[in-house]
């Protein structure tokens, strides 16, 4: 019989991944009020921004404000997504609980998406690690393109496990292992999963799953039975990936919820909140909710 998590934490990437792919720029005011949404509706873990550079990610440009400007729960971690110190450095000014660093099992990913290779990337990145220890700050690595790549194709489970096992030797307590372009597959992310549980224990791991093929649900379904309790989703199903064409958004939140609430899986999540908090952000994009849960429920 398959033992699944009794309990599973959601990490909500829709304010940042999500929106970061959007093409209408949001406002400060209208971020900060998705955020608190999310929280009030139960989240625990929000990546409410980014410290990227403005010329590269437009849609990220406010973040700074938007960490200002939040009411934010005690019991609440909000990140933030710094690639480099100076990122970093702004997001320590504006009192960031998380910071996140982002790699790639793909070279030539690596290279479109960072311009630099994948061990040049991992260089970088131990000036932020030091800074975030000598600050206490917690941080978390995200592998991208796990299960392909829109340059390379299939990436093998060999890489995926050498890029996660320099993450978490260099101190990230956690890493989301991201299906960036979504074309995993059951049997996929098995196999994957097989070679990392080897070496790594599933309590440090979260999986990253974008739904551009419908396969999201199915892959996370393999990860639960693989023990990994931990889910990055974003409400609605906001965003994609800029550099993987035809890259729909990340699993919808809610779908995600509805799927655990199905299985007596508990989360500590409102649904119902969820799905408002979704009604609201897709309205001021103009654009309808990608998850299918949220259509449904807005239907009774």
């Amino acid at each position: 019989m398959i033992k699944y998590p009794d309990k599973v934490t959601l990490v909500e990437v829709g304010p940042r991944d999500g929106l970061q792919n959007e093409p209408t720029a949001l406002s400060i005011e209208t971020k900060v009020a998705l955020i608190e949404q999310l929280a009030q509706a139960g989240i625990k873990r929000i990546e409410a921004g980014s410290f990227v550079s403005p010329k590269w990610v437009p849609q990220m440009a406010n973040s700074e404000a938007v960490f200002q400007q939040l009411t934010r729960l005690p019991s609440v971690v909000y990140s933030a997504l710094t690639p480099n110190l100076r990122g970093f450095d702004s997001a320590l000014a504006v009192n960031v609980d998380e910071v996140a660093i982002f790699g790639a099992a793909s070279e030539s990913f690596s290279q479109k998406n960072i311009n630099c290779s994948i061990a040049e990337s991992l260089a970088r990145f131990e000036a932020v690690i030091d800074a975030a220890k000598a600050n206490n700050i917690p941080v978390r690595g995200y592998v991208s393109c796990v299960l392909g790549c829109p340059y390379e194709g299939d990436i093998s489970p060999q890489s995926v496990l050498e890029v996660t096992q320099s993450l978490l030797d260099m101190g990230c307590y956690e890493v989301s292992l991201g299906d960036t372009i979504g074309t995993g597959t059951p049997v996929k992310t098995t196999n994957l999963l097989n070679v990392l549980l080897k070496d790594i224990d599933a309590s440090k791991l979260a999986v990253h799953f974008h739904d551009t093929y419908g396969q999201a649900l199915a892959n996370i379904l393999i990860a639960l039975q693989h023990g990994i309790a931990v889910i990055d989703s974003a409400v609605a199903g906001l965003g994609g990936c800029p550099y993987a064409k035809g890259a729909s958004g990340n699993v919808a939140t809610e779908d995600v919820l509805f799927m655990l609430n199905g299985m007596n899986i508990e989360t500590g999540i409102d649904l119902h909140k969820v799905v408002s908090a979704g009604q609201m952000i897709t309205a001021e994009l103009g654009r309808i909710s990608q998850s299918k849960s949220a259509l449904a429920l807005a239907a009774h």
